[in-house]
């Protein structure tokens, strides 16, 4: 079963309006979306290693602009949408936490939360509820995502092939290990 999705999600991956995709779930993800754009940026990337830069360029601009959504909905609508959203995922207490450390620590909380399996769309949140500058925010955003994108993007281009094998062959090793990583990612948030 695992293989075929896997198949599929490949040959979905190499069609033309991939790279609408890739920047819809980029976008989404910084703001509201629970799924990061790694599910769709890899296998793209792996369909067609001489544009993974191409689509690494598309998932940072996304990113960048579905987090200034995400700044906006905790700068403007925190009451209104993000405090039933953080309840919806259980991040009361967390976010509440996050905000002691952003008064301190906001722009190295940026740069390093942009780079781990956290979902990112509470740091977007988290810098709007601050009122954190909008502009260091943006830069922040937009170093830390590139560095990602760009870094997943530049292995996939030049090991493509080997990260391909590797994946068809542990199959499910890796889908577990991406399963462990996004859960781990949402454990750590609620109990940091």
């Amino acid at each position: 079963m695992l293989d075929r999705l896997y198949q599929r999600v490949l040959a979905l991956s190499a069609s033309r309006h991939a790279p609408w995709w890739l920047a819809l779930v980029s976008f989404a993800e910084a703001s509201f979306f629970p799924v990061p754009p790694d599910v769709v940026l890899v296998p793209m990337a792996l369909a067609r290693p001489g544009l993974a830069w191409r689509y690494a360029a598309i998932c940072t601009a996304a990113s960048v602009a579905g987090g200034a959504l995400g700044y906006l909905i905790g700068y403007a609508l925190f009451d209104q949408l993000a405090a039933p959203l953080l309840h919806a995922y259980h991040y009361d207490a967390a976010f509440a936490r996050f905000q002691e450390t952003y008064a301190r620590w906001g722009l190295w909380v940026i740069l390093v939360k942009g780079l781990t399996p956290i979902p990112y769309k509470i740091v977007t949140i988290a810098s709007g509820a601050a009122k954190f500058d909008f502009a260091v925010f943006m830069a922040a955003s937009a170093a830390t995502r590139g560095a990602r994108f760009f870094l997943v993007a530049t292995l996939l281009h030049f090991y493509g092939d080997h990260v391909r094998v590797f994946i068809e062959r542990r199959l499910t090793l890796v889908t577990s290990a991406i399963a462990v990583g996004v859960v781990g990612g949402f454990v750590l948030l609620r109990y940091l």
